[in-house]
């Protein structure tokens, strides 16, 4: 099904019978797909108000991200949490649609400077599991006053509500950006060192090491106007990056289009987990998996707060060991790309300590209360429609 109309889309959900599986634009594959059928925003699409002076887009949730960046271009702009490019990740061939991005919150590596998807979000619209229509702000309904709509919606996955409008905060394109660049440091050493240079005064913008095979890749961006990025990386030259490579313009930009859609790990069959963890403990943890006997090759993004680990795709794509080590050193581990035999018997989520469960469990009861959005996917419920 593929609604053109916030109205169809709500009456698509109202009249439905059974489960629906939530799609956006299709990069990334369904977890366990459902019976019954699979409900498609791309017709929710179009820039719908854009104000420059104001850094301000309004766009349906079906938009593609290409179509509002190449809007964007033209007036200096952009997306400055820097969404992913998943199709490479994930071996699939859709269009990455604002919907399906904020619907995960997906966030890049500038996320250390200037926040989440989710804080770039001014307002949404929704359809919620009953068939109605949602407005952040613009309703008064008792079941959801005190919620913050946004936030709640952002990272939800499709199943508290399908998103048919977004409003975002954009930002300008800085003058110009420099990486420095690192090679053949150990994990404990980099990641050290990205947590060094988050601390200075230099309003670094990407900390990532990469060691996906061959010589691993240490890398500090920094961005703004061209003077203040000369001096700001010639001071992290002189401190905590003494000695690394310099490397600006496109070729920092490449850089860092491969640490944002992980393209290190893209195209081969190994499973994908995406970690997040405390920074410090983000070496350890990839240690303690190495040591139960997995191969691993990761990019450890948020200077260590995020880290994607390769892993054969073999049993349970080492899940009793990668959610053992989390355990261990905190945070939650989703596994991101693994086989359809796999997904089958591993929870793509980390599963829920028992209160947050609760709370997670009461928010669908008010928002879906059938029980047929992406049922499975976060923990939700049987269908019971």
């Amino acid at each position: 099904m593929g609604p053109a109309s916030e109205t169809e889309l709500a009456d698509l959900i109202r009249g439905a019978n059974g489960a629906l599986t939530v799609r956006g634009g299709g990069t990334r594959v369904p977890w366990r797909p459902q019976p019954g059928e699979v409900l498609e925003t791309a017709g929710l699409a179009g820039v719908r108000l854009y104000e420059p002076g104001a850094l301000t887009l309004v766009a349906g949730a079906g938009t593609p991200v290409e179509e509002i960046a190449a809007v964007l271009a033209e007036k200096g702009q952009r997306l400055a949490f820097e969404p992913m490019e998943a199709r490479g990740l994930m071996g699939t061939a859709g269009v990455s649609t604002i919907g399906g991005v904020m619907a995960a919150n997906a966030s890049g590596p500038r996320r250390v400077q200037v926040g989440a998807a989710r804080d770039f979000l001014l307002g949404v619209r929704f359809v919620d599991g009953s068939g109605t229509v949602v407005k952040n702000g613009g309703r008064v309904m008792k079941n959801v006053t005190g919620y913050d709509l946004v936030k709640l919606m952002a990272g939800s996955f499709g199943t508290l509500g399908v998103l048919t409008e977004v409003s975002l905060k954009v930002m300008a394109v800085p003058q110009a950006e420099a990486t420095l660049v690192a090679r053949g440091l150990e994990a404990e050493a980099a990641l050290a060192a990205l947590r060094a240079a988050m601390g200075t005064p230099f309003d670094v913008s990407g900390a990532a090491h990469l060691d996906c095979g061959g010589e691993s890749r240490s890398c500090v961006r920094v961005e703004g106007l061209a003077g203040s990025v000369a001096y700001r990386a010639g001071r992290l030259r002189g401190g905590v990056c003494a000695g690394w490579e310099l490397v600006e313009g496109e070729k920092s930009a490449a850089l860092w289009r491969e640490v944002r859609d992980v393209a290190p790990l893209a195209g081969t069959d190994e499973a994908v987990w995406k970690v997040s963890t405390v920074p410090a403990r983000a070496a350890e943890l990839v240690r303690r998996v190495a040591a139960e006997g997995l191969a691993v090759r990761v990019i450890h993004d948020w200077a260590g707060g995020l880290s994607w680990l390769a892993v054969p795709a073999a049993d349970d794509a080492g899940a009793a060991t990668v959610r053992g080590a989390v355990a261990l050193a905190g945070g939650h581990a989703t596994l991101v790309r693994a086989p359809a035999a796999v997904r089958a018997q591993v929870p793509m989520f980390q599963p829920e300590a028992p209160g947050v469960a609760r709370i997670a469990a009461g928010l669908r009861a008010r928002f879906d209360p059938r029980g047929i959005l992406n049922p499975g996917l976060m923990g939700a419920a049987e269908v019971v429609a």
